[in-house]
């Protein structure tokens, strides 16, 4: 029997890993991928918007991308141009963007769309979480409206951008205080389970495999994404983070999750950005918020192989 897509807004920063989380979310026939929207985080907004464009165009993505925020609420701009370069997403060859933004700010397309369909659009953030944080003080309704949110982003244990805290969260920290606390169902996907999610050799060898254009693209981002993350954290093989959130909205098998109260710390000295999972007890019967405590590798990896195969080549 089948099932009826799951629409979804994709908010992003790409970012190499950004590019194969929306092509997953395109290819999948369980995701009805509604808009992109982009937000600083991974380079500058102009840089990750053209990035967008970009990766629409080598999947043949139709959706709608709109520019959102440019900065942190409250904080300068930081980039991880470490990880992804100077481009946000250096190493494959971009194609020239081949369609227009959507007029609107990031911001008012997630509060229109989302409002259009109450209780149906899952949000599904793998950046700084800027825009969310945005949307729901402008339009608190949002909290009730939204089916529920996904981040990839935090951690239970350590962090990669401090000792404490992971990159999505602590570039802007008061705006994941925003969303975590915002009231409306959220899992966090966080470093405990994308550091397994690892484009090995033989994951490399099974996309390349697939013998598309957009494959191929995926083999160059994950070539590139293996030296940055050899050269600046060690990893053998680079963990490619953003996919899994989505993943998860596709096949719940994906990830286990543990229901706990979430907060996000914004003025520890060593500890800004860290997400504090309270689990010293069960969860209160109320609690909305999740955090992804263990991953199906294989899953997850055949997932992203059958979004692929069914994409093809892009005419």
């Amino acid at each position: 029997m089948a099932h009826t897509p799951i629409p979804i807004i994709l908010d992003c920063d790409p970012g190499h890993d950004d590019a194969v989380a929306m092509l997953l979310a395109w290819g999948s026939p369980s995701i009805d991928l509604l808009a992109v929207t982009t937000v600083g985080g991974n380079q500058t907004l102009d840089k990750v918007t053209r990035n967008a464009r970009s990766i629409a165009a080598v999947g043949g993505i139709t959706a709608p991308i709109a520019a959102g925020a440019a900065r942190p609420l409250l904080r300068p701009v930081t980039v991880a141009a470490s990880v992804h370069g100077e481009t946000g997403l250096d190493g494959p060859a971009l194609p020239p963007p081949s369609r227009a933004l959507d007029p609107r700010h990031a911001v008012q397309l997630i509060t229109d769309m989302v409002n259009a369909r109450p209780g149906e659009v899952t949000l599904v953030a793998t950046g700084p979480l800027t825009n969310l944080a945005l949307a729901v003080r402008g339009a608190p309704e949002l909290a009730h409206n939204v089916k529920e949110v996904v981040v990839m982003g935090g951690a239970i244990g350590p962090g990669n951008w401090s000792a404490a805290a992971e990159f999505n969260i602590v570039v802007d920290p008061e705006a994941a205080a925003i969303v975590f606390g915002a009231g409306w169902k959220i899992t966090m996907v966080g470093l405990d389970v994308t550091h397994s999610a690892l484009a090995t050799p033989a994951v490399v060898r099974r996309i390349a495999d697939v013998g598309s254009a957009p494959a191929q693209f995926v083999c160059e981002v994950l070539e590139f994404f293996a030296q940055s993350y050899k050269r600046t954290q060690g990893f053998e093989a680079p963990p490619v983070h953003d996919p899994v959130a989505v993943a998860y909205v596709i096949d719940r098998a994906v990830l286990e999750v543990l229901q706990a109260p979430i907060e996000v710390e914004t003025q520890g000295r060593f500890t800004t950005g860290m997400t504090v999972v309270d689990r010293r007890a069960p969860a209160p019967a109320d609690c909305k918020t999740f955090a992804a405590t263990g991953i199906h590798v294989e899953r997850f990896w055949d997932l992203v192989v059958d979004a692929l195969e069914r994409i093809g080549d892009v005419a």
